[in-house]
């Protein structure tokens, strides 16, 4: 009688496992899917900041200085009203004329001294006959026009976008001032031209 076979070892050979089919899984099992308990919450709305685009200042087309203070003051009294940004050499000549038919000697007393402020008085003092805002504007604009972009610099910095005007108010008056005096980057701020009221704030 031969001697007794040693089984090998498990899953080697006639040694394999017999595996029962019941236990076995009759087709792929789905991935678990979520109960509905657990949600995950809305991302939440974006905050509004002094950088979010606000129209009436976009559309004052300022320089970046004059643009980061004018949200400042707009994010410290909301009510505040701007009434005039950037302007080119038409919008600057119709702007003092405006001034002009009220006070012949608003721009000497108004701008600083240089050779374009004279050139603008002077044509202002020899055209008495001109006294409606459109005749003044014209006449100005011919002054503005012969003069180079260094001296129109020098004359407003409307022209280069660094300067805004504010709608005066009575309410809040004092708060609203005490801002704008403290905005970066300031370099002038009035309250008056020429003996009639403007808040104008440059930088």
């Amino acid at each position: 009688m031969g001697a007794a076979q040693v089984p090998g070892p498990l899953g080697v050979g006639d040694n394999k496992p017999v595996i029962d089919t019941g236990t076995a899984p009759r087709m792929a099992m789905p991935a678990p899917v979520s109960t509905g308990l657990v949600t995950t919450p809305p991302p939440a709305a974006a905050a509004v900041t002094e950088d979010t685009p606000d129209p009436q200042i976009e559309a004052l087309d300022l320089a970046v200085t004059a643009r980061t203070a004018a949200y400042a003051l707009k994010k410290a009294h909301p009510s505040v009203k701007f009434t005039s940004g950037r302007r080119d050499k038409a919008d600057q000549a119709d702007a003092m004329a405006s001034n002009v038919v009220k006070n012949r000697k608003w721009i000497e007393q108004t701008y600083a001294r240089s050779e374009l402020r004279t050139k603008c008085q002077e044509w202002i003092d020899k055209n008495t006959d001109k006294t409606t805002r459109a005749d003044i504007a014209a006449g100005l604009l011919e002054v503005l026009t012969a003069a180079g972009d260094t001296a129109l610099g020098r004359l407003s910095k409307h022209l280069s976008g660094a300067a805004f005007d504010v709608q005066p108010v009575d309410k809040d008056a004092e708060s609203i001032k005490k801002t704008i005096r403290g905005l970066p980057g300031l370099d002038k701020f009035l309250d008056t031209e020429g003996g009639l009221v403007r808040w104008h704030a440059q930088f």
